[in-house]
């Protein structure tokens, strides 16, 4: 399998910072700053799967005139060639994406892939499966060399709104130019092994990704005054450290899209064994299930888009990573149960895909590897795009670099904890248990150690299980630096409602009763939440709430402050405390005013309704709307401030007259 392993904007690409309209994604396809990339990256990942599957079906077929080795053998061979450039070169590579134009290192690698076929071509009719798994070997250089340039490549042409839906266009067709080249070779190698023709095919498509290259749009040098330097051992190492240092958030981010190929290493390499020895069908079945993941996983990644509201949204990572343990083990269930019933019935084995079918569980099967693509989908591609939205874009390619050397020593170990459990007895379907139990395991660590993905997943959850979210003017939220977010106060889930609309995480004061609840206490510490009392009740704790609010905008981050200091009892917004002037004193910064609406009439407002009214509000479907305004500067008047507020304020129905305000001392 191909390893699938913000910036400025390009003369071709929007503005990378603007507003982008919020049009499918596959309007991308017809666009000169993505179209031709795309096309390249479907011809090199057809090729990768195209010509590891010829080797192994002639190897496995013609074995006299290849080799005397076994056919598992070599297949092991092959793609252990593959994955060990990934290891070797792609620190060096990642350097060379940083400092020169990307759309002239992928022309590069793409002439070096026309030459590798043409190598690959002559070992075809020599007969000589030293050349081929020479050029296999090859071809893995070519793609570690091209998957800093690709994923690194996307900040710099699309707008931050189209990061998902463009890493979900990329994933998609990736899979299913893998699951392409796969069948390609099959029909192919069983129609001819004329190598006339199978260097044909595959000079063809490498010549078809050098052209399409070619009308890729110049990027510009992210770093061009980066020294280049390489050593396999020190580079390799230096390069992982660069993505720890990252952030903790990309950092996470990169072990765990290492860890989605740590766990289709070990599934997707069962595939053959289970449609084979405990679904009893043939060669044919073991293509359904392969191609039922591939169009799953493009599934899924398409539907990141459209889940995610056009933004980068890794509150799906958590769905994913729930869906990928409940259908693996799933899948494990259900191929045995599927294995009893076929032991009980008449059925002759082996199945072609027709009768497959037509048993009773085979649905169930297929089933569960659609869905565990799926949610595969879900779950990597936003993953991509927080590393792209969040890493500096000078160091982008280098951190893909040690994103891809993590996933090539994630999969070796899966190959290694897949061989020794199975040697030691472990069937199959208890293999893909244990990954269904790991996964689970490892993605409590990861929100646990980053719950900025549990509070977005909380956050996505609630706004789109309860409500319809209608947003104008998010792009007033700054992207990067420090800011006080000022809104209305209306309910208990404002700031999921805040944090669903916000990709940057956001600091919010709460006050302290309210931070202490038990359960919902250790949320709050979890993402770094900030209690906040009256000076006549709590002096100590108004003093550290102070020191902690001027040393978040002090490193740079989003403070969310409720200046009315306490949640509307009437649907008014009631006058501001002087709590946030003296912060914005302490420490000047922009601070933006935001207008909450929908939210008095929900049972998660002091509105005084009985029970059964604030369960029956609780209905799907009713409309919130949030309105940003422009930021205003630090030295505005919270008068001001608050008929700012006032004016992005848009009652719903009848509301009480706002409460005129009072003057103040």
């Amino acid at each position: 399998m191909s390893n699938p392993t913000v910036t400025h904007s390009t003369d071709a690409a929007p503005a990378a910072h603007g507003p982008a309209p919020a049009h499918s994604q596959f309007r991308l396809l017809v666009q000169r700053r993505f179209g031709p990339f795309f096309a390249t990256q479907l011809a090199g990942a057809f090729n990768d799967s195209f010509l590891k599957q010829l080797v192994i079906l002639l190897v496995t077929f013609h074995a006299t005139d290849y080799t005397t080795l076994s056919a598992g053998l070599v297949a092991n061979m092959a793609a252990g060639l593959f994955i060990l450039p990934f290891v070797l070169f792609s620190a060096y590579a990642g350097q060379l994406a940083d400092r020169f134009d990307k759309a002239k290192v992928i022309r590069a690698v793409k002439m070096a892939e026309v030459a590798i076929m043409v190598v690959a071509s002559a070992g075809f009719f020599m007969k000589s499966l030293p050349v081929l798994l020479a050029s296999i070997f090859a071809m893995g250089c070519h793609s570690a060399f091209f998957g800093p340039v690709k994923y690194s490549l996307l900040p710099r042409v699309l707008a931050k709104e189209e990061l998902t839906g463009g890493n979900g266009l990329l994933e998609m067709g990736t899979f299913l130019s893998i699951l392409l080249g796969t069948l390609v070779a099959g029909v192919l190698a069983a129609m001819t092994t004329n190598p006339l023709w199978l260097s044909l095919a595959l000079l063809g498509f490498a010549v078809l990704g050098l052209a399409s290259s070619l009308f890729i749009p110049a990027t510009g040098e992210a770093a061009p005054d980066l020294k280049l330097h390489f050593s396999v051992v020190s580079e390799t190492i230096a390069t992982v450290k660069m993505g720890q240092r990252e952030g903790e958030g990309v950092w996470n981010s990169l072990l765990a899209i290492s860890w989605f190929w740590f766990i289709g290493a070990v599934v997707l390499s069962q595939i053959p064994a289970l449609g084979k020895d405990l679904l009893q069908g043939d060669t044919t079945v073991v293509t359904v299930l392969l191609a039922t993941f591939s169009v799953g996983i493009a599934v899924g990644s398409l539907l990141c888009e459209r889940l995610s509201g056009h933004k980068v949204e890794i509150g799906l990572v958590p769905i994913g990573s729930i869906g990928l343990s409940v259908f693996t083990a799933d899948l494990a269930l259900s191929a045995d149960r599927f294995a009893v019933l076929l032991a009980s019935s008449a059925t002759a084995a082996p199945l072609d895909w027709t009768h497959f079918l037509a048993m009773s569980g085979s649905l169930r099967v297929l089933g569960d590897i659609a869905l565990l693509g799926v949610f595969g989908g879900l779950f990597i591609v936003p993953l991509y795009a927080f590393v792209q939205l969040r890493t500096a874009p000078q160091r982008q390619s280098r951190i893909i670099s040690a994103n891809n050397i993590l996933n090539a020593l994630f999969m070796v170990v899966a190959a290694g904890m897949s061989a020794g459990l199975l040697a030691a007895g472990l069937s199959v379907t208890g293999l893909i248990l244990v990954c269904a139990a790991l996964n689970a395991v490892v993605a409590l660590y990861i929100y646990k150690t980053v719950p900025e993905f549990l509070w977005r997943f909380l956050s996505w959850f609630v706004v789109h299980a309860i409500y319809r979210l209608r947003s104008t003017g998010t792009a007033h939220i700054p992207e990067d630096g420090p800011a006080i977010l000022a809104p209305n106060h209306v309910s208990y889930v404002d700031a999921l409602v805040l944090s669903a609309l916000c990709p940057r995480p956001i600091r919010f004061v709460m006050d302290a009763s309210i931070f202490r609840v038990p359960v919902l206490s250790w949320l709050f510490r979890q993402v770094n939440a900030i209690p906040i009392a009256s000076a006549k009740r709590e002096p100590e704790t108004l003093e550290k709430a102070m020191a902690a609010v001027d040393a978040a905008l002090r490193n740079g981050e989003l403070v969310c402050v409720f200046p009315e200091g306490a949640l509307t009892r009437d649907g008014q917004v009631a006058e501001f405390k002087p709590g946030i002037r003296r912060m914005l004193d302490a420490t000047p910064v922009p601070v933006i005013p935001i207008g909450l609406s929908g939210l008095w009439e929900t049972a998660f407002a002091r509105n005084g309704k009985s029970l059964g009214a604030r369960l029956t509000s609780l209905r799907p479907g009713r409309r919130l709307e949030v309105n940003v305004g422009a930021p205003q500067s630090a030295e505005v008047d919270i008068e001001v401030l608050r008929s700012k507020v006032l004016d992005l304020v848009q009652p719903r129905g009848p509301q009480p007259a706002s409460r005129p305000t009072q003057a103040r001392s």
